[in-house]
Formats: C-alpha cells, structure tokens, sequence
C-alpha cells in the first residue's frame, strides 16, 4: 500500500503543481491525504482549493482524505493566531505592525474565495484521518496534534511532550504538517512524521515538501520528498494578483 501526504500548501499554486507533479512521477498510491492549511497567506487561495477539489475528484471518495488547519480556521471564522499580551511599547508596536499584515492578508485571501470556495473549506475544519495499513496497523493523519490545529509538536519537543500529544490516540504511526519542517522521529511506540510545507517550506525554502509511505510486510518505508518550484513565478504571481503584502510573501518564500 502507498500513503501520499501533502500539507501547508497556503495558497501557492505554483509550487502546489510542482508537488502534483511529483506525486504522479512516482506511479500509482493508494491513497491521498492533505492535511490543512491550503489557501491561507498565498496569492492563490481559491485556485488551491479548486486544485485540490479536483484531486480528489481524480482519486475519488475512497482514495483521497482532506482536512483543514488553523489558517483555514482563520478564514472560515475571523479567529487568529494567540500571542502573549505585549510586555512594552517597542513590542506593542511589533504586534500591532504584525497584526495588521496578517489581517490584511486574511481578509484578501477571504475576499478572493467564491461561496463553494468558503463551504468546502469549512466542511474540513476540526477533523482528523485515519486507515488501517494491513499487516502495519493504525495510521493517523492530523494538522498540529491530535485535537488541536495549533499546538507545536517539533523535532526538539520533549519526548514527555511528544507522547502526550498523541495519548488517547491508537496506532503507530502519526503524520502531521503546520511547521513547515521535516520530521522523522520516534517517541514509545509512534513514529512521527512531519511531511513540511508544500506552498511555504521553513527548513527547505525554494521546494515543495510532500510525503510518500509505502506499507509492506509489516513495515514502512517513509520517503520525505523536496521538490524545487520556480519561487520567481510565484512571488511575480503574487505582485501580478494584487497580494496586499508580497514583501511578506517573498521572504516566506526565499527564507
């Protein structure tokens, strides 16, 4: 059996096509799971999410699994990310400057997205997936950790912390996107894998990160893909659109 797993695409479709790409170079899977944070912060929000909806009209019901992340949640619903209270004025205004670039871009994502763009992405908020790999056992699929689209599970989070996350869940192995880093590590009886960012990569800028699993005789063999995408075509995308801050999107893009 063959897992493909592609998260944090955040609106970049330019490097969303370079996963895809990718993905159908190395044959057939099985089955296909996108683990949230698909249109936010980008200068495709809507394109993504029309992307994505026509993957799994590809793969269909029974092969492809999509699930929302906290940046979805921000769009659906006008929340946003916690932040400590600011303990000066010189972090007062850092906030209030930090503030103002993520409402603006929020609001644009929002604005570009048509009412079936909206309903789908609220359809995925709040979920997790699983399957049952045979002769493995039980896989899970989640945006942060198990209950909580925000909550950071790092390579340097504590083992304590690491197997707390994931304790009222069953299985061996857990796979989750939201940092933007590739993880492959073990804690008790999890392995837990980070597949990184498709749109938005941190420890690997300039390449869409995706994960490929392949199930047999007990095991699994975890591929952590990279794939470069032209991130020029994508921050001129961004300016071509009338992204309200291509400034931010360029140094998320070229780290």
């Amino acid at each position: 059996m063959r897992l493909a797993v592609l998260s944090d695409i955040h609106g970049n479709l330019v490097a969303m096509e370079a996963a895809l790409a990718d993905l159908e170079s190395v044959g057939d899977v099985d089955m296909v799971w996108f683990l949230g944070d698909l249109a936010a912060f980008g200068a495709r929000p809507a394109e993504c999410i029309r992307r994505l909806r026509e993957v799994g009209e590809h793969f269909g019901k029974e092969k492809f699994r999509a699930i929302g992340g906290n940046t979805d949640r921000y769009l659906v619903t006008g929340e946003r990310f916690k932040l400590p209270p600011a303990k000066d004025e010189t972090a007062f205004n850092k906030l209030l400057k930090g503030r103002e670039t993520t409402d603006a871009m929020l609001n644009w994502n929002l604005s570009q997205l048509s009412w079936e763009d909206y309903e789908y992405l609220r359809k995925l908020l709040h979920r997790e997936t699983t399957l049952n790999a045979k002769g493995y056992g039980s896989v899970i699929g989640y945006h942060a950790i198990p209950g909580d689209d925000e909550a950071m599970l790092r390579p340097e989070t504590s083992e304590e912390e690491a197997a707390d996350a994931l304790l009222d869940r069953e299985g061996r192995l857990a796979i989750g996107g939201h940092i933007h880093i590739q993880m492959d590590r073990t804690v008790g009886r999890w392995r837990i894998i980070n597949v990184g960012s498709v749109g938005m990569s941190v420890d690997m800028p300039g390449k869409a990160q995706w994960g490929l699993f392949t199930f047999a005789d007990g095991t699994v063999n975890v591929d952590l893909r990279a794939v470069e995408y032209d991130v020029d075509a994508a921050i001129t995308d961004a300016k071509a659109t009338g992204h309200p801050a291509p400034e931010f999107a360029e140094k998320r893009l070229r780290g």
